[in-house]
């Protein structure tokens, strides 16, 4: 299975969309995007210096447009799975079909904006914590009076909070690890964020979504995610709660991912994949020279394809934690929505685990009494019928 990834916040690099205003109709997109966020994204991406396009307010919205301009040169019914880092949920959210680039645009821009402003409101910062026991590191942070906005495991960790605590955590580092405070505008993905919170939970009942077409993993717990309308709830609750990217590359590796693609501005993902992550092939987009690796790469790891094109697969994911027990139904046959794919074994009752679409059950991603937590995917179906 291949894995395409969006990084987020701190990736970017002055002029890295250049190349791409040479693609077809890569400018035209931007623009229309960029009347969308309120920024000139052109300019952001070409022209702007490395302070420019390190506010909040105009780096988000340049991180989602820069993801998804380089995905639609890619062959995406073929991937199987999708996460993001921070912002670059909202790229895969708007890649795995939950909502379209207008509104991933859209809610980039308020993101960021409305973040911007709550690091306004109090001096706080971030600084990174390399090295350490992780357990020490942990508790280093809460010591501090800080906070663990990013668990990005292979040894980095990101803490945040109140410029004094993050001092605090600078004259005081725990055991083996080093600490480089961030050039950031605040602490984000902590409490200090809940004015950005409120602000989108007050646009999210207005968006129109839908249930994800492939495995989308949340920042949250690295799991699946099963719905629409919990995607996107999970994206507002995220401005506030940790970054879990150990835990998605945890997923990554129990899914048995063998490839990993990263979208512009690629490296910061790809850099923690192979500290974690061994023997899996990695792919970086920077330029439009990359897609031609990513195609192949692709093409030897993702998804069959089928005849039908832009086919994408539904994936049931489990309901509750517990020991699955799948119902006898063979990699290839026929499923109605409704009918029981099997349970979940809890410590209370079992659980069903019911199909939400009418297609092909191409391949079970969980065996009979494999361990399982909520929201891991369980099987993939494929919504067109016979193959």
């Amino acid at each position: 299975m291949l894995a395409l990834l969006a990084p987020g916040q701190g990736s970017q690099k002055p002029g890295f969309l250049s190349p791409w205003l040479d693609l077809p109709g890569a400018r035209a997109r931007l623009n229309w995007w960029s009347a969308l966020a309120g920024v000139d994204l052109v300019h952001l991406g070409t022209e702007a210096d490395a302070d420019e396009i390190k506010d909040t307010a105009k780096t988000q919205p340049l991180l989602v447009a820069a993801g998804l301009l380089a995905a639609e040169h890619l062959p995406l019914h073929d991937v199987g799975l999708l996460a993001g880092h921070s912002i670059g949920e909202i790229t895969a959210g708007s890649l795995a079909g939950v909502f379209s680039s207008e509104t991933a645009l859209t809610l980039a821009a308020v993101r960021g904006r409305e973040m911007a402003a709550a690091c306004a409101l109090e001096e706080t910062g971030m600084a990174a914590v390399l090295g350490g026991d992780p357990d020490e590191v942990a508790a280093a942070i809460e010591a501090a009076g800080a906070y663990a906005a990013n668990v990005n495991g292979a040894g980095q960790t990101v803490a945040a909070g109140s410029a004094e605590a993050i001092d605090k955590l600078a004259a005081q580092p725990p055991a083996k690890a080093r600490i480089i405070k961030l050039q950031v505008a605040g602490a984000f993905h902590t409490p200090y964020m809940a004015t950005a919170r409120a602000a989108l939970e007050e646009l999210a009942g207005g968006i129109t979504s839908h249930d994800p077409r492939r495995i989308l993993l949340s920042n949250a717990d690295g799991a699946a995610v099963a719905g629409g309308q919990e995607t996107v709830r999970r994206l507002v609750r995220q401005v506030t709660s940790p970054v879990r990217w150990d835990k998605c590359m945890t997923t990554l590796a129990d899914l048995g991912v063998t490839a990993i693609i990263e979208l512009p501005p690629a490296g910061t993902l790809a850099g923690l994949a192979k500290r974690a992550l061994k023997g899996i092939e990695i792919v970086t987009v920077n330029t439009p020279d990359d897609l031609g690796k990513a195609r192949d790469l692709i093409a030897r790891h993702g998804v069959v394809p089928s005849t039908e094109p832009g086919v994408s697969f539904h994936v049931a994911v489990s309901p509750a934690a517990g020991r699955f027990a799948p119902a006898e139904i063979a990699e290839g046959a026929e499923v109605t929505e409704g009918d029981l794919l099997g349970r979940v074994l809890t410590r209370r009752e079992p659980v069903d685990l019911v199909a939400a679409h009418t297609g092909v059950l191409v391949e079970w991603l969980a065996s009979d009494d494999d361990p399982i937590a909520a929201g891991q995917p369980l099987a993939r179906i494929h919504p067109g019928g016979i193959l």
